[in-house]
C-alpha cells in the first residue's frame, strides 16, 4: 500500500496528532527548565511532577479503551481527550509556582489518557493487518513531525527573546504558551470534522469485555513493557542532563529538534518493515539500542555529545514505538483492541511515576549520570525477557 492510499481515518488521526504535537512540544519540553530555572524546583520535585503527569492518566487510558469497546465508538472519546489537552494549555501561562505547573501538566495528561486508546484503536480498526505497521509508522511520523516543528517554533522564540542565554526566562515561556494554543484548537477541529467511526465497528455485536480475553502472550508482553518502562524516566531528565553538560536553552531545543527529525524520518519505513519481518525483532533491537543510548548519556562528559545521543534516541523511538502499537493489534482480537491499547498505555503510564521519582532521587543522591545507568540496566534485563517471549497472533 502507498501512503496516498491510507484510509481517511489514519490520515485524520495523523493530522490531529501532527497539530497537537506542534502545540505540546512547544511547551512541554520547556516545562522542566521553567520549573528549575524560573521556579527553583529540584530534581525530586521535577521527577514527581513528570512522573505523576503520566501516571495520573493511567487508569483513564484503560477505562477509556474499555468504554470504546463497550460502546463501539472511538472517535468522540478521542476528540474529548484532545479537547481537554487543548484547554489545559492556557493555564501554563498563569503558573506562578511548581504546583500550578503540576496541575496544568496533569490536566494535559488526563486528556492524553482519555484519547490514546480510542485513537490507536481507531487507526487499527481502519487498516488491514498486512499494512498495520505502515499505518502506525505513518501516524508516529506525522506526530513527530509536529513535534519537530513545535520545537523549531520554540527555538525561534527563544532566539528572538533571549538569544543564547543559559537559563530560560519566564517571559519567553509564557509567550510560547500563548502561541501553542492555536495548533491545539486546530487539532481538536480536524479530528472532529475528518474522522469517521469504522463501519466494521458498528456491525460488531457487543461482547462481554474481560481482561482474560486479552490472552497470555499479550499479558506477558505487558509485563516486559512494565519492566522496560521502570527505567524509562521522563525525558525532562535528558533536558536537565544536557544543561548540566553546559548546553544553553537554544542548544537544548536544537537537540530536541534533531531527535524529532530522526524519529519522524525513521517511523514510516520502520513501520513498513515491521509488516515484512517479525515486529518482535524490531522492538528487541530497539530496546537493546535504548540501553546503549542511556549508558552513553551516563558516560557523556561534554555538551556536544548530547547532539549525537539525541539523534540515536530518535532512532530508537522511530524503530520501536510505532511497531509496539502495531504488535498490540496483532496479539488481541478486534473487539478487544480498545481495552488492549488502554492496558498497554496504562502500564506505560503507571510506570512513569516510579521511573521518574526514582530517577529524581538518584539524581539528587548520586549525580546526574545515575538515573541513566539505572535505566540502561533495566532495558537490557527487559530485552532478555523479550528475547525468549513467544508472541501468538490473534484473529485479524
Amino acid at each position: 500500500m502507498k501512503l496516498k492510499e491510507l484510509p481517511r481515518n489514519v490520515l485524520a488521526a495523523s493530522l490531529t496528532s501532527f497539530l497537537m504535537d506542534i502545540s505540546s512540544e512547544m511547551v512541554l519540553n520547556l516545562v522542566p527548565l521553567f520549573l528549575a530555572n524560573v521556579l527553583g524546583a529540584g530534581g525530586t520535585v521535577i521527577g514527581a511532577v513528570e512522573g505523576v503527569a503520566e501516571s495520573v492518566a493511567s487508569l483513564l487510558r484503560v477505562v477509556s479503551g474499555y468504554i470504546s469497546d463497550r460502546l463501539r465508538h472511538r472517535k468522540w472519546l478521542a476528540v474529548l481527550g484532545y479537547g481537554i489537552s487543548a484547554l489545559s494549555k492556557p493555564f501554563f501561562y498563569f503558573a506562578g509556582s511548581w504546583w500550578h505547573v503540576a496541575l496544568a501538566r496533569w490536566a494535559d495528561r488526563v486528556g492524553k489518557g482519555i484519547r490514546t486508546a480510542p485513537r490507536d484503536a481507531l487507526v487499527a480498526d481502519s487498516i488491514d493487518a498486512n499494512n498495520r505497521g505502515l499505518a502506525f509508522g505513518f501516524h508516529r511520523a506525522a506526530d513527530t513531525a509536529g513535534a519537530f516543528l513545535g520545537i523549531l517554533g520554540a527555538l525561534f522564540a527563544v532566539a528572538f527573546t533571549q538569544g543564547g542565554a543559559a537559563s530560560l526566562a519566564a517571559g519567553t515561556f509564557r509567550l510560547i504558551v500563548l502561541v501553542s494554543v492555536v495548533p491545539a484548537v486546530l487539532a481538536v477541529l480536524s479530528l472532529s470534522v475528518l474522522a469517521r467511526e469504522p463501519r466494521a465497528l458498528a456491525r460488531t455485536d457487543r461482547l462481554p469485555i474481560r481482561f482474560s480475553g486479552l490472552g497470555r502472550p499479550f499479558l506477558l508482553f505487558l509485563l516486559l513493557v512494565g519492566m522496560f518502562e521502570l527505567g524509562n524516566s521522563a525525558d525532562a531528565f535528558l533536558v536537565l542532563r544536557a544543561q548540566t553538560l553546559g548546553a544553553s536553552v537554544l542548544e537544548i531545543l536544537g537537540m530536541l529538534a534533531v531527535f524529532n527529525f530522526v524519529y519522524s524520518a525513521i517511523s514510516t519505513p520502520a513501520g513498513a518493515l515491521s509488516d515484512r519481518i517479525p515486529r518482535k525483532l524490531l522492538i528487541l533491537g530497539g530496546w537493546i539500542f535504548y540501553g546503549l543510548v542511556y549508558f552513553g548519556i551516563g558516560f557523556a562528559r561534554a555538551g556536544w555529545a548530547m547532539w549525537a545521543i539525541y539523534a540515536a534516541y530518535g532512532l530508537y523511538y522511530g524503530v520501536a514505538y510505532g511497531t509496539a502499537r502495531a504488535l498490540v493489534a496483532d496479539l488481541v482480537p478486534p473487539e478487544l483492541r480498545g481495552t488492549a491499547y488502554g492496558a498497554y498505555a496504562t502500564v506505560v503510564g503507571i510506570m512513569a511515576f516510579p521511573a521518574s521519582l526514582v530517577a529524581g532521587i538518584l539524581w539528587d543522591a548520586f549525580g546526574p549520570a545515575a538515573p541513566f545507568f539505572f535505566g540502561g540496566a533495566l532495558a537490557f534485563l527487559a530485552s532478555l525477557g523479550l528475547a525468549v517471549w513467544k508472541p501468538k497472533a490473534a484473529l485479524k
